[in-house]
C-alpha cells in the first residue's frame, strides 16, 4: 500500500503544504469547507495504485498552508492556486483534477480556463454551470439550507464559529451529514481554522463569493470560468442525503449541464468522499483512468 507523505510547495505567494501519495500524471484534490486535505486520504492510496501522483493541498488559508498576503479569497484566486500548482509540481496533460464543495467550484474554473492542463474533471457536493444560480433563484429551500453562507457575511460570524471549540463546525458536519460520526475529520478542520486569522480566511471564501471582499480584476476571465462547464469528460458526484445541498438541485445537473455524467450515491450525505469511500473511490478511480 502506498504511504501518505506530506509536502511543501510555493506558487502564487502561498506556500502551500500537501498530502501526496503515489508516483505518476498528477492527480490534484481540493477540499472544501468546513474541511481539511485529510478528506482524502481514502481517495489518494487507490488514486497512487492507479498510476497517479496524488496530491491534496490545504488550499489557501487553511493551516498548515500559509495565509495569502493578497487577501484575495474569490473563486478565480482558487482556480488560478490549482492551476498553479499543476505548473509548480511539474504535471503534464495528463492530469486530473478532483474536489469537493469549494474544491468543485475551483476545479470547474480551473478546467474551464485552461483545459489543456487537465484530461478530466471531478466534482461533488457543489454542482457545474448555472445549476447552484438557478437553485438560489427558484429553490427556496435551497436557500433555507445555505443560510450559513448570508450568517458569514456579518462579523458576529467569527465569534460564533470558535465558541465552545467551534462547536458551530459540529452542528455544520451532522446537518450535512445526517448520522455521519465525523469527528475525525472535524478534528483536523479545527487544527486548520484555530487560529482566527485561518478562520478569518476560511469565511473570506464566502465574503468574496456573496459580500464585499475585495476581488483581484486581473482574475476576471477565470472567475468567469468557475460557472462553466468543461469541455473535459466531467463526473459529477452528490449525497442522496446531502443537507448542504439538496439531492434535487443536484438532479437539475441532469438538465443544465447534459454533457456531465452526474451520479447520486446512496447512504450518504454531503462528505459523501467520507461516509461511502469504496463507492466514491470507485467511481473515480474508473473515471480518471477510463480512456
Amino acid at each position: 500500500m502506498n504511504s501518505i507523505k506530506t509536502g511543501v510547495v510555493s506558487t502564487r505567494g502561498v506556500d502551500f503544504s500537501y498530502l501526496e501519495c503515489g508516483n505518476g500524471p498528477l492527480a490534484l484534490c481540493l477540499h472544501g469547507f468546513p474541511d481539511s486535505a485529510h478528506t482524502w486520504r481514502y481517495l489518494l492510496p487507490e488514486l497512487a495504485a492507479a498510476g497517479f501522483r496524488a496530491v491534496a493541498p490545504f488550499t489557501r488559508g487553511y493551516a498548515p498552508t500559509s495565509i495569502p498576503a493578497d487577501g484575495y479569497y474569490q473563486t478565480g484566486a482558487l482556480s488560478a492556486d490549482a492551476n498553479a500548482l499543476h505548473e509548480v509540481l511539474g504535471a503534464n496533460s495528463d492530469a486530473v483534477i478532483i474536489g469537493h464543495d469549494w474544491g468543485a467550484m475551483t476545479v470547474f474554473g480551473a478546467a474551464v480556463h485552461e483545459p489543456q492542463r487537465w484530461r478530466s474533471v471531478v466534482g461533488m457536493a457543489v454542482p457545474p454551470g448555472p445549476t447552484v444560480g438557478v437553485a438560489f433563484m427558484n429553490n427556496l429551500a435551497q436557500v433555507k439550507r445555505s443560510w450559513y453562507m448570508f450568517f458569514f457575511q456579518h462579523a458576529l460570524s467569527d465569534i460564533v464559529v470558535t465558541a465552545n471549540d467551534s462547536a458551530f463546525i459540529d452542528m455544520l458536519w451532522e446537518d450535512w451529514s445526517p448520522g455521519f460520526d465525523g469527528s475525525a475529520d472535524i478534528a483536523h478542520v479545527k487544527d486548520c481554522l484555530r487560529d482566527p486569522a485561518n478562520l478569518s480566511a476560511a469565511l473570506g471564501y464566502y465574503r468574496a463569493t456573496l459580500g464585499d471582499a475585495k476581488h483581484d480584476p486581473a482574475l476576471e476571465d477565470i472567475q468567469n470560468a468557475t460557472s462553466q462547464v468543461p469541455t473535459q469528460p466531467t463526473l459529477y458526484l452528490h449525497g442522496v442525503n446531502d443537507g448542504c445541498m439538496g439531492a434535487e438541485v443536484a438532479e437539475s445537473t441532469r438538465l443544465f449541464c447534459p454533457t456531465v455524467t452526474t451520479h447520486l450515491v446512496e447512504d450518504a450525505g454531503h462528505f459523501l468522499q467520507l461516509e461511502q469511500p469504496v463507492v466514491v473511490n470507485k467511481l473515480i478511480i474508473d473515471w480518471v483512468t477510463a480512456k
